[in-house]
């Protein structure tokens, strides 16, 4: 079920002989097959955002061979690049933020942003079809032993398990093994179609990693992220990092945030605003049937003036309340 403010519909779900909206107004029949990964917690902050490990049973996708080791790449891609312009959001984008379960590809947003793996090329074809952006998430700062490429990555590079997901481990992205690893990923999204990259873990440096990693090798990284993703005409996001955001504002396209009505943090998302560009935003509920009275709630908040706001259960199913 999807609750907009003021609204509560039934969602019409995207998945095997299912009807995706086309144009957001007549119907395209398709036959997709899903994968589903579940979300995990987003150490340093109370978001849970890794998709992996659901309960569900909707079939998964077959899983790549994993990616050859090898140095880093330069710049410039080895495949194709993606859309022939980078998507640049505006303030007050509607979105959907869903990792897990059948996709609801029946709701009147502009962009979709779902699991690089877990979600086939066919599917992102048909959101395109539909008329919708879609964003592709993914971890750039852990190792998810559960992952198609995971023996791209070395013990040496692993860090301390995550707080709430022991098998999970940071990883000392300083690293060129790494790094070329994170540059294959950039290229899977350009090949499944994704429009743009959520990168998800950049904050390793507030956390205890065991790795000695700083603030400075955090911008580090994530310019050389954001510098890949442009390359490959990806549209690329920065996620929570909030005291990364002077350095970082010109080369990362939107802001994605979790919880900062619930930390009195949303102050510092403001110069995405005040540069014209999107702030997709997320407060979280225990229960699905708080859902709707916490969009009451928040909607209409001066502190989110301009931000695109969800309100989700924490495993970022189809259920959404929405403030637009």
């Amino acid at each position: 079920m999807t609750w907009v403010f003021g609204e509560v519909r039934a969602a019409q779900p995207l998945g095997t002989s299912a009807v995706l909206s086309a144009g957001r107004g007549s119907l395209l029949p398709i036959a997709l097959v899903f994968a589903v990964a579940a979300c995990g917690a987003n150490p340093g902050g109370p978001a849970p955002t890794n998709p992996a490990e659901s309960s569900g049973n909707i079939p998964t996708e077959q899983a790549a061979p994993a990616t050859p080791r090898s140095s880093i790449r330069s710049a410039q891609p080895t495949i194709a690049p993606g859309p022939a312009e980078i998507w640049q959001p505006q303030p007050r984008v509607t979105w959907q933020w869903q990792l897990t379960g059948e996709i609801d590809a029946a709701l009147d947003v502009q962009m979709y942003d779902v699991d690089l793996f877990a979600t086939p090329a066919s599917t992102i074809a048909a959101l395109h079809a539909g008329g919708f952006v879609v964003v592709c998430y993914l971890s750039a700062g852990t190792y998810e032993p559960w992952r198609p490429d995971s023996g791209d990555f070395r013990p040496e590079e692993f860090g301390r398990a995550l707080e709430d997901w022991p098998d999970e481990r940071w990883l000392d992205t300083r690293s060129p093994a790494v790094r070329s690893a994170m540059l294959a990923r950039l290229d899977l999204a350009v090949t499944r179609g994704c429009d743009g990259v959520e990168p998800d873990n950049i904050d390793a440096y507030q956390n205890d990693s065991d790795l000695d990693l700083s603030r400075a090798d955090a911008i580090d990284y994530l310019r050389f992220l954001a510098r890949e993703a442009h390359a490959r005409r990806l549209s690329i996001g920065l996620k929570n990092g909030l005291d990364l955001i002077p350095g970082l504002i010109g080369e990362f396209d939107w802001a994605l945030n979790e919880s900062c009505l619930a930390y009195d943090e949303c102050g510092a998302l403001l110069p995405f605003i005040d540069a014209g560009k999107a702030v997709f935003h997320v407060e979280y509920v225990d229960d699905l049937g708080d859902i709707a009275a916490r969009a009451a709630e928040i909607c209409g908040n001066q502190r989110i003036e301009g931000f695109s706001t969800l309100v989700k259960e924490w495993d970022l199913g189809v259920e959404r309340g929405s403030c637009h």
